[in-house]
């Protein structure tokens, strides 16, 4: 559903495709199609290469997605400060977010 934003992309381990998607809104929507038959190989290489831990990385997932601007998703890993930081500043004027896309 939010496929044009790439954070599908980031969530397999794919920052370089996951940023062409978030400048390009899914490349126009046709990498977004694309997407529809290369996500079931991704998972398996995902879950190959990522182990679980004490943070449920997908529920952050979601929460950067949707509320990403707002830094709610740091707040569920325990950063407060940089979570108040990101609510006051957009986010650190997207910049910010387009960091933890990378680095989540």
């Amino acid at each position: 559903m939010f496929g044009f934003t790439g954070s599908h992309r980031f969530y397999y381990g794919k920052p370089i495709t996951g940023t062409i998607w978030f400048c390009t809104l899914g490349l126009l929507g046709i990498g977004w199609l694309i997407d529809l038959f290369l996500i079931p190989s991704m998972d398996r290489e995902a879950d190959l290469r990522f182990q679980p831990g004490p943070v449920n990385y997908s529920v952050a997932w979601v929460l950067l997605t949707f509320l990403g601007i707002f830094g709610i998703h740091r707040l569920y890993q325990g950063k407060w400060i940089s979570a108040l930081i990101y609510l006051f500043t957009g986010g650190l004027f997207l910049i910010g977010v387009l960091y933890d896309f990378w680095t989540l």
